[in-house]
């Protein structure tokens, strides 16, 4: 029986706030326990094996069965929505990385919800029909060719009624890579048909096909209409490794700007006039590169281009990567982004070097915020790491503003009686607007409005779609009920949300009723009497809203391993990505001598 590795990281707020604490249970395909983990201060547990299927199963189109085993995971913690999530994939000696977003119970709910999350089989094993439409002949919109950041995703055909979300570029070609494909494919098809991924994308983009439309949204989810998606799903290493790398490349025919409209199916049960998926595989085990595999099916005169331009982004890629003896005002710039997520995320260490010097505390901070954020953690600042520092920076500035804002705006315990609607101005639309800003922190479904007191095209969809997660009538009027339930979410994420603490390496912890430091202590794994010199406590009474500070050392990164016959340091590092020494300091072990049976701590990350 083959491994394979999962990881879950348990977040909200577009990964502007980590949870920690979460209980996680991961389950088999016949509902039986085979994790109880906890997620540390990242909001992350430690990497699990699993076992699954061979990979040479998963590398012949014509195995009938499916080449890789299932598992579900429950996700939950106080004050919190639940989260299963069923039928994930594992592959042979990949790392699957679950996120896990959790929705901060409302004010006046009573109980959790559990809501449910069905992953399932990757396109390339549908029987289903592909008919990419694309713009032959059609006229182009955009004068270049831009990366989206967020990128808009309908959640179904184009003239359902689904929701959309917003999802940075690279997590979304990273999540269609996973729904699409096999991870355990050769690198050159896995390449190749990224490449295709992404230049699909920005096809759609470029062209305004949907914008141009009407429609809310720059692309769908469907795999009959644009190319398949699974908001939550797992992401793999091998794939997530690729996209860092290539994710503002795109193929374009020589002489011409447009993205070539690179339009695939699976070449067994679907057949097109583009891509054949399970093709590249055979093209990569003949040594082809992937720009000669991408040739094979579209015009050879074809060529992999560059784009700079990207939205959403707070300062341009300075063009080269910043590394140890780097200096200016680049380097100044990551050092201010770091130093601020590491309020959210502790585990980052403080930078000590002079400003605009990257020294050996920047390259420390930079590594482990890859590590936090699934990158290679090399402590280089590619465009890949650049891209994320600067979402993650935005992400949790905006959350930390939204959180300020609430008492400058005055939003208090009452909602306004006004009945608003399209065509509405004012202080209470300015309410309205941040009241949905809020929401959409939590809620993937509600796309935030632009805050300017005026009920337009943009908030009036905001609050459908926020009215269809309340259940409510979905008629775009903010009445008496809506505005009830856009308070009840924001009380609900003031009390149940843990803010950041300004001391890194704490958490801030409302007490809830049913407390006890024992239990506080037991749930982020430390004592009592570190809580209680923390917070200048001098007995064991703890009272209903008083806030603690409770210290948060995390969970150790490692996963373990049970000696078998024939097993060595060496076998054993090779599998886990590691080397010898790694694992002899984290063992103590003062020689490679092994015993059958013995249990081995293994890094992780």
């Amino acid at each position: 029986m083959a491994i394979g590795y999962l990881t879950i990281q348990t977040r909200t707020a577009h990964d502007a706030l980590p949870l920690s604490g979460v209980s996680i249970r991961i389950l088999d395909a016949q509902g039986a326990s085979v994790y109880e983990l906890t997620t540390d201060e990242n909001g992350e547990t430690r990497t699990v094996p699993l076992e699954t299927l061979d990979k040479n199963f998963s590398l012949s189109p014509y195995y009938s069965g499916i080449p890789y085993a299932n598992y579900s995971v429950l996700a939950r913690t106080a004050g919190f929505n639940s989260l299963y999530v069923s039928d994930i994939p594992i592959y042979d000696g990949q790392r699957a990385v679950l996120p896990i977003s959790l929705i901060p119970m409302r004010e006046r709910q009573r109980s959790p919800i559990q809501a449910e999350i069905y992953v399932g089989a990757p396109a390339i094993s549908l029987s289903g029909p592909r008919s990419q439409e694309g713009p032959s002949g059609a006229p182009y919109v955009l004068r270049q060719v831009v990366i989206p950041d967020p990128i808009t995703v309908h959640l179904g055909p184009p003239s359902s009624a689904a929701a959309n979300v917003q999802v940075s570029f690279p997590d979304y070609v990273k999540n269609v890579a996973s729904s699409e494909i096999y991870p355990t494919w050769p690198a050159s098809a896995l390449t190749a048909n990224i490449y295709a991924i992404i230049t699909f994308a920005l096809n759609r983009i470029y062209t305004e096909w949907y914008r141009s439309r009407g429609y809310g949204f720059d692309i769908t989810n469907s795999p009959a209409y644009d190319q398949y998606f699974v908001h939550g799903r797992p992401i793999y290493d091998s794939i997530s490794r690729i996209v860092d790398n290539i994710f503002d490349e795109y193929v374009r025919r020589e002489g011409q700007t447009a993205p070539y409209f690179t339009s695939f199916c699976n070449g067994t049960t679907a057949t097109c006039s583009g891509l054949s998926q399970w093709g590249t595989v055979t093209l990569a085990e003949q040594g082809l590169s992937p720009l000669d595999i991408l040739r094979s099916y579209y015009p050879k005169d074809i060529e992999i281009a560059q784009t700079d331009i990207k939205t959403g982004i707070l300062s341009s890629y300075p063009g080269s990567p910043l590394r140890m003896g780097s200096t200016g005002l680049d380097v100044q710039t990551i050092q201010s982004w770091l130093a601020r997520i590491r309020r959210d995320y502790p585990a980052i260490p403080a930078i000590t070097d002079p400003e605009g010097q990257f020294q050996n505390s920047t390259q420390a901070a930079v590594t482990k915020f890859q590590s936090i954020f699934n990158l290679a953690p090399d402590g280089i600042v590619g465009k890949s790491t650049w891209f994320k520092l600067s979402q993650i920076y935005t992400a949790v500035a905006k959350l930390s503003e939204l959180n300020s804002e609430g008492n400058t705006l005055g939003i208090g315990t009452v909602p306004p009686s006004s009945v608003l609607r399209q065509g509405s101005r004012g202080q209470d639309v300015i309410t309205l607007q941040y009241l949905l800003n809020v929401a959409a922190e939590y809620y993937p479904g509600i796309v935030a409005p632009a805050q300017d007191g005026i009920f337009g095209s943009g908030t009036q969809q905001a609050v459908i779609a926020f009215q269809r997660i309340m259940q409510l009538n979905a008629d775009g009027i903010v009445g008496p009920l809506t505005w009830q339930a856009l308070y009840d979410v924001y009380l609900g994420a003031d009390q149940n949300v843990p803010s950041p603490s300004p001391n890194p390496g704490t958490v801030q912890y409302v007490v809830k009723a049913g407390d006890s430091l024992w239990l506080i202590a037991q749930k982020y794994g430390t004592t009592v009497d570190a809580i209680k010199k923390l917070n200048n406590l001098t007995g064991d009474l703890i009272r209903i809203g008083q806030v603690l500070t409770i210290p948060v050392s995390g969970t150790p990164p490692y996963t373990e391993y049970t000696v078998k016959a024939g097993d060595s340091l060496w076998r054993i590092a090779r599998q886990y990505n590691t080397t010898v020494e790694a694992l002899m300091n984290l063992n103590g072990l003062t020689s490679d001598l092994l015993m059958i049976g013995q249990v081995l701590k293994v890094p992780i990350g």
